[in-house]
């Protein structure tokens, strides 16, 4: 029996107690809808599936509100907070999940084809940017490095942009303006995949990174090469989302990119790190998906309103 079917199994117990002892917060027929246990993508969650109008959300509560900042239930839903990375797999144990595209990528979901409802960037938008929009992140004291305004430009590429579309399926898109380059997408990622960079002789630049979707910095490096920047990416791959920006304050690393604004502010405000946004790289938008249910209108008559 595996740890996650485990802490699946108890976190169904708890919210059966929970159901059984104050029997008017939910039915024992409503559709559970799991969204990711941290604070911000539990946010990102709460929000999307209000803009489908399956909750009213009170406002004050901006763009990361919390289950007690649900106001009102408007179909007969459960929303369950759920270890991020197990989404994909328990799908089927849910009416619908929200999953972000690191874990949803290696599991073959594709937003347009079978997501219920996508993420819209453009509403996150607030007066410091969109929240949500994924950076490259360095130490304050580093932030106008000419090294990394370098890799910036070869970053922010027509070529990059082109690979992130034709790479992820819709999971990852660029979040900067770009154009197609003369090459099909298949032969973008043939040349790009199959690139192999030369370290000799460069300046190295340590960039931290998490998760498994990280083959666009190789569209960086190749665009660093025929630029003749003569700087190497060396990707530095760490296993939990607290250790980058540990990383990276404490000069193990020169960069990391792994995070959006919203974790980093949270992050910077906790833990007093100086480090700082550089640039935008990409958006990773939440998409809601089920096995069960083939449209947000068919989730809702299932369950039915309050």
């Amino acid at each position: 029996m595996s740890k996650n079917f485990i802490k699946l199994l108890s976190t169904l117990l708890l919210v059966a107690l929970f159901a059984s002892l104050v029997p008017s917060a939910f039915a024992a027929n409503d559709i559970l809808i799991g969204i990711p246990d941290d604070a911000t993508n539990g946010g990102r969650a709460i929000k999307l599936l209000e803009s489908v109008g399956l909750i009213e959300v009170d406002s004050a509560a901006g763009w990361t509100p919390e289950l007690k900042d649900v106001t009102k239930y408007l179909y007969n839903v459960e929303i369950m907070p759920t270890q991020a990375n197990t989404l994909p797999a328990t799908l089927d144990d849910f009416g619908a999940s929200t999953i972000n595209g690191t874990y949803a990528i290696p599991t073959g979901l594709v937003p347009s084809k079978d997501g219920l409802a996508i993420e819209s960037q453009a509403s996150a938008t607030t007066e410091d940017g969109n929240p949500f929009v994924n950076v490259v992140v360095a130490r304050t004291a580093d932030k106008d490095n000419e090294l990394y305004k370098t890799i910036q430009t070869a970053f922010q590429s027509d070529i990059v942009g082109q690979y992130l579309i034709a790479k992820y399926s819709e999971a990852f898109i660029p979040a900067f303006d770009y154009k197609d380059t003369d090459k099909s997408n298949d032969e973008l990622l043939a040349l790009i995949d199959g690139y192999k960079a030369d370290k000799a002789d460069k300046t190295v630049v340590k960039v931290g990174v998490c998760g498994a979707s990280n083959d666009h910095w190789k569209a960086v490096q190749y665009v660093l090469d025929q630029n003749n920047a003569n700087i190497y990416i060396e990707l530095v791959e760490f296993d939990a989302y607290n250790l980058p920006n540990e990383a990276l304050n404490s000069g193990d690393i020169d960069l990391n990119s792994f995070q959006h604004k919203a974790y980093l502010a949270k992050e910077v405000e906790s833990q007093g790190y100086e480090i700082e946004t550089i640039f935008d790289t990409l958006m990773a938008p939440l998409t809601l998906y089920s096995k069960q249910f083939d449209s947000v209108d068919a989730l809702k008559a299932a369950a039915g309103e309050k």
